[in-house]
């Protein structure tokens, strides 16, 4: 009976807590969504057509890439000026160049294909795995000759771009995460945040008082994160791409400046999530539930590259796109300024809304 009873009071425990609730049945729907989305980006795909110049394709290997392709459809057009097809790869209007050999013949055994396409063009790099994936299920000993275009270096800024703005996220909200947590939701829970709150400091100077310190330490950080993570990329990857990654001094200075518009943000909206807790292990459970959330707004930049302008609106993933277009090689300067603009903004407005709270008796004293 005693075992029964205090069965009875940890679920009454549990079900009677909106908390609790919320913070077991939120990562499930949070993780749904974000399994959601890069599945409808994956597979959500329009069909494509392949511009392809060629100058004789087989029928047999015509039909070959057609199986392959599926609902994408290959446009086989001839090969009769190289440069300017060449170009069309460069300029992401056509998708490769195949040359098979003196004599080739897909029903003897053996034979070479030259393949001139782009592995940083995606549609490029999309039929050159598919023509080699047709050749195989041929069954013959084809020796595919591929000539990329773009050197190691694009490869390495293409992997970077896509990589690198999610790692600086979870950089930024581990830094972040790891001085905010104590420094608010402890000395709630210690009762030395009440002892400042009977004063007659104000309120916004409270909130200030943790937010701008706070900030400018988890600053030092995720710069110290980037700075070594963006320096050893190229040398993990085996490449080596010049001085200062093959970026301008101004790509820098605009990553760092995206980098120190989402750290404050990031700061203040843990320490909302701390205020609004009762201990720093309530509040270490809330903050994973929006880290994941968090998780999920990076990668809808890095699964959905094509998104619009109107990005720069939405705090974090418009410090991501920004971020991925850096470091693609372009330089999106007003597109980054009205994104540092923003993220500044929404941190002065949650540290409006921090400061409602501090002088809340129920957030505060559980009254």
């Amino acid at each position: 009976m005693k075992l029964a009873a205090l069965m009875r009071k940890e679920f009454h425990r549990f079900f009677h807590d909106p908390r609790l609730i919320v913070t077991m049945l939120l990562p499930g729907l949070l993780i749904f969504l974000l399994y959601s989305i890069i599945g409808s980006a994956v597979n959500g795909k329009e069909a494509k057509t392949y511009r392809v110049y060629c100058d004789e394709a087989p029928p047999l290997v015509v039909a070959a890439v057609g199986a392959i392709a599926r609902e994408n459809t290959v446009e086989w057009l001839p090969l009769e000026d190289e440069e300017a097809a060449t170009a069309e790869i460069r300029e992401k209007k056509a998708a490769a160049i195949v040359k098979f050999g003196t004599g080739f013949d897909p029903l003897l055994e053996g034979g070479n294909v030259e393949i001139v396409y782009d592995p940083v063009n995606e549609d490029s790099l999309s039929f050159y795995s598919t023509l080699t994936a047709a050749l195989n299920e041929l069954g013959r000993r084809f020796t595919v000759s591929p000539a990329p275009l773009s050197g190691v270096e694009a490869v390495g800024r293409s992997v970077m771009q896509s990589v690198l703005p999610l790692i600086v996220v979870c950089f930024i909200f581990s830094a972040c995460m790891s001085v905010t947590l104590e420094s608010v939701a402890g000395e709630k829970e210690r009762g030395t945040l009440s002892t400042v709150l009977v004063t007659s400091v104000k309120r916004s100077h409270i909130a200030l008082g943790k937010i701008l310190p706070l900030s400018c330490i988890s600053m030092l950080g995720a710069l110290s994160s980037f700075l070594g993570t963006a320096l050893s990329m190229p040398k993990l990857m085996g490449v080596s791409m010049g001085f200062l990654g093959g970026y301008s001094a101004w790509s820098y200075v605009l990553l760092c400046l995206l980098i120190l518009s989402a750290v404050p943000l990031v700061v203040s909206l843990i320490a909302l999530v701390s205020t609004l807790s009762r201990s720093v292990k309530e509040a270490s459970a809330y903050t994973g539930v929006v880290m994941i959330l968090v998780m999920v707004v990076s990668l809808v930049s890095a699964f959905v590259p094509t998104i619009g302008d109107w990005a720069v609106a939405l705090p974090i993933l418009n410090a991501t796109v920004q971020m991925q277009g850096i470091l693609g090689g372009r330089l999106p300067v007003w597109q980054s300024l009205v994104s540092v603009g923003a993220n500044l903004l929404y941190t002065a407005l949650l540290v409006v809304v921090i400061t409602k709270l501090l002088s809340s008796e129920r957030v505060m004293f559980g009254k």
